[in-house]
């Protein structure tokens, strides 16, 4: 029988406090639920051994069964045993011992761990738990979870768009197991973390009936801005004439190039707001953020001969004064 590490399952350490390990539960469960990776048979195992990891880890008595047994594990394995001359008998797990631990979760990590029907535990976890009891979810009876299991339910998509996709919006083309495809638009402002809803586009049940799909949104990094809300941050190179007499520099922002005028006397980092030219808000495209302009000097280099005596005789005068 394989020994399995619910610590490495969920990646949290042993001295992991609860929190943390639901925090690990909830982001490994939507990263391999099923709705999300329809028709992938790895991502399905996955998501079964980070409920059962989960279900050991979340119940205080089942976590410190588990950690005493896991201590004698590794002692055993450093000493050279093999797995199958283990002695389980005075950990195999009797049928009515035990208590019921119960815990309260919320509607979505009850959706995870039961609305999929995609239960089972391993042979390890029945040898070890499976006297002990399957965790109660209270504000749950049986027939609220034979119901989840026939109603629509939503599902959760991710999708990776580029800044200027975030701040024009645009479209994507969806296929799913079976053949269904859909189009789904992205609205103009969009951010990290924006779910998208795409009504009745979700999971069906057996009547055909269909929850909605979120769409989750990750906008990539650019190259030349940085994003701050509605907000955007870029640097531009002003050579230091420019920067102590003040003139014109073109600054592009994310639709277009427009004309900046340096005030004279610049200090190298100073920032410069252009009202308007951010990302539009994503309830009202028309209102958009600001971009901020930061002043990078460059000082020239390969002076000539001339050059240089100009900048001493600068230097003596501004002494002088």
């Amino acid at each position: 029988m394989q020994f399995r590490d619910y610590y490495q399952i969920l990646g949290v350490n042993k001295d992991a406090s609860e929190a943390e390990i639901k925090k690990a539960y909830r982001k490994l469960a939507r990263k391999y639920h099923p709705d999300v990776n329809p028709g992938d048979k790895s991502a399905e195992e996955k998501f079964k051994e980070i409920n059962e990891a989960y279900e050991v880890l979340s119940d205080p008595e089942k976590r410190q069964k588990y950690d005493r047994f896991g201590a004698q594990w590794k002692q055993y394995e450093r000493s050279g045993g093999r797995p199958e001359d283990f002695d389980w008998s005075q950990w195999a797990s009797q049928p009515g011992a035990g208590g019921t631990y119960t815990r309260t979760v919320s509607p979505e990590e009850f959706e995870q761990m039961f609305g999929g029907g995609f239960g089972g535990f391993s042979d390890f976890f029945e040898a070890l738990f499976g006297g002990m009891g399957r965790t109660t979810a209270s504000p749950f009876s049986r027939q609220t979870r034979r119901a989840s299991a026939t109603r629509p339910r939503d599902m959760e998509y991710p999708v990776q768009i580029s800044l200027e996709e975030a701040f024009y919006g645009t479209t994507r083309s969806l296929q799913f197991e079976g053949g269904r495809r859909i189009e789904a638009r992205i609205p103009p402002g969009v951010r990290s973390g924006s779910r998208v809803r795409l009504s009745g586009q979700g999971a069906p049940t057996p009547s055909g009936e269909r929850g909605d799909l979120y769409l989750k949104i990750e906008v990539t990094s650019h190259a030349r801005f940085e994003r701050d809300g509605d907000d955007l941050k870029t640097t531009i190179d002003v050579d230091l004439y420019t920067a102590l007499l003040g003139g014109k520099v073109n600054v592009k922002t994310i639709d277009k190039e427009v004309v900046l005028t340096i005030p004279p006397e610049t200090p190298n980092g100073k920032v410069i707001r252009l009202r308007g030219l951010g990302m539009p808000n994503v309830k009202n495209p028309a209102q958009r953020g600001n971009l901020y302009v930061t002043v990078n000097v460059q000082l020239p280099q390969q002076l000539t001969q001339e050059e240089k005596r100009l900048f001493e005789q600068l230097r003596r005068l501004r002494v002088s004064h």
